[in-house]
């Protein structure tokens, strides 16, 4: 009887897969000062959609009116984007103008 013999390669890998994770991009939402929305209006939204406490409010609101803008906060850019657009969403149907943009941090 012929027996064969298999023979089995084994292969090690030296290599090391590393997944390097980044922390996500922060983005900043920047109120944009204008003549048609009420000072109270920012306030309520940075207190409402912001969290910010009404002197927070109040200050950033200062900055932005005289400075013509002003950082209301630093989120993800998915955060970021859904409280600009829940902010821009309340102010058109509040009748305001108010603009914002997002920008990288």
């Amino acid at each position: 009887m012929d027996t064969t013999t298999t023979e089995i390669n084994e292969i090690q890998l030296d290599e090391k897969i590393v997944t390097k994770q980044d922390e996500p991009k922060r983005v900043k939402v920047i109120f944009l000062n204008d003549d048609g929305t009420p000072m109270e209006f920012v306030i309520q939204c940075l207190t409402t959609i912001y969290r910010h406490s009404a002197d927070t409010a109040q200050e950033i609101t200062l900055i932005i009116h005289e400075e013509g803008s002003g950082v209301v906060g630093v989120y993800t850019h998915e955060i970021a984007e859904q409280k600009a657009i829940e902010t821009t969403n309340l102010a058109r149907g509040s009748g305001f103008p108010l603009q914002i943009k997002l920008e990288e941090e």
